[in-house]
């Protein structure tokens, strides 16, 4: 990963550069200050609104969620300066567009900015 960017590993993973973002109960480095309270909002792509492979589309479009998330909030630490996020919260809902026939998820994800 270019510059030292990491991302949120899952429990047991391991890198050689830290990570940027931390998820609810991982827990950011020590020596961070608390820079401020933030609110980020992203979506997944859209997909066909369709019940068949309707499990398969909704992990498809979480995962996309998720990594879309993670890009946006690393950005953010970066033009605010700081070395790490830690997502507090999260509230992510489903979408719907009648006239495309397509579906994506919104997420609105709270963190602490820490420098």
């Amino acid at each position: 990963m270019a510059g030292g960017t990491g991302v949120a590993l899952v429990s047991g993973m391991t890198t050689e550069y830290p990570a940027v973002v931390y998820w609810h109960r991982e827990l950011p480095p020590l020596d961070g200050n608390v820079l401020g309270e933030h609110v980020i909002e992203a979506t997944s792509r859209r997909v066909p609104y369709t019940l068949a492979h309707r499990d398969e589309l909704w992990n498809e479009c979480y995962r996309d969620l998720m990594d879309e998330t993670n890009r946006r909030i690393e950005q953010e630490v970066s033009r605010l300066s700081g070395r790490y996020a830690h997502v507090l919260n999260e509230t992510i809902d489903s979408r719907h567009d009648d006239a495309s026939g397509e579906s994506w998820l919104r997420g609105r994800f709270t963190y602490t900015l820490l420098g």
